[in-house]
């Protein structure tokens, strides 16, 4: 049987985990919590949310909002009510601003190494995660950022976003995910452009390009992308949860390999919906003209 996904590493702290309610998730983070993971639409509404919350980091990938990234990812993993979750920045005008330099100039060369690994660990459990993940672009994403947006399936950029890798700009390269995930995105040549020369891009030419998925005029509150990936999530809570999940394993599991070892991995992961209550659920509905009622089972 095919692994949906891989629980992080670390668990957060159960009063990390505040539930909202109403449109969005209540409050303000306890005092420290540079991540926090809430519910947009009240408990049981099934789109959780990843709030970043370091403002005075412009949400930088510093030790601490890695180690709080790896526990909200665990808390999610195990949590069967969650059917998408949206990542979202809770600081104005940024959506993550990429390593923390001032914080990495601290490090000596094996340090570094070890920590860029730790960050390409925690793209990849982001990937991993078994349901939808939407990145909300709301402003600034860039190396390290737009590598975490990368890793999410899709992303929703407001007009006035900046987004790009421009680790090219600082002596480095991209080290997180970035030369991978972004030529299967956007392909290898304007992959190849955006890195050499460590462009920066507003979020209509990341959607002409297929970086972004929607694009949206910024509002004057600063959250338009949010409320579209809101608008995106929704059309997802609807449909059958395993089946989403199996249909986002496929796709992922054979992007890594050629047509006919996808073909089979399709097959593995159809075989694994069939005795699903929710594929009988869905039957039933059509035949009797009615919206289906799906549980996940």
């Amino acid at each position: 049987m095919l692994r949906l996904g891989r629980a992080g590493r670390r668990l957060l702290p159960r009063e990390l985990l505040r539930r909202g309610r109403g449109s969005g998730p209540e409050g303000v983070p306890r005092r420290g919590a540079e991540v926090l993971v809430g519910t947009a639409g009240g408990d049981g509404s099934g789109i959780a949310e990843i709030l970043m919350n370091r403002p005075h980091a412009r949400n930088s990938l510093g030790k601490v909002f890695v180690n709080e990234l790896f526990g909200a990812l665990e808390q999610l993993c195990l949590d069967e009510k969650v059917r998408v979750v949206v990542f979202k920045s809770e600081v104005k005008g940024v959506f993550c601003a990429g390593a923390d330099l001032k914080e990495r100039a601290k490090m000596d060369d094996a340090e570094v190494g070890h920590f860029v690994r730790r960050l390409r660990n925690l793209m990849d459990e982001i990937a991993a995660l078994p349901v939808p993940t939407i990145a909300a672009i709301d402003g600034y994403a860039l190396g390290g950022g737009l590598e975490l947006a990368l890793a999410c399936d899709l992303r929703v950029a407001a007009s006035s976003a900046k987004m790009g890798l421009i680790e090219t700009t600082r002596g480095l390269l991209p080290g997180a995910g970035g030369t991978q995930r972004l030529p299967r995105c956007v392909g290898i040549g304007l992959a190849k452009e955006l890195i050499f020369t460590g462009r920066q891009i507003d979020g209509q030419e990341a959607f002409s390009m297929g970086l972004v998925n929607h694009t949206v005029p910024q509002n004057d509150v600063g959250d338009a992308a949010y409320q579209r990936a809101l608008a995106l999530a929704k059309e997802i809570l609807p449909q059958a949860p395993f089946a989403v999940k199996m249909g986002k394993l496929a796709i992922n599991r054979g992007m890594e390999v050629d047509i006919a070892s996808g073909m089979a991995i399709e097959g593995m992961c159809y075989a694994q919906n069939i005795p699903t209550r929710d594929r009988q659920e869905g039957m039933a509905a059509f035949r009797e003209k009615r919206p289906p009622q799906f549980t996940g089972k």
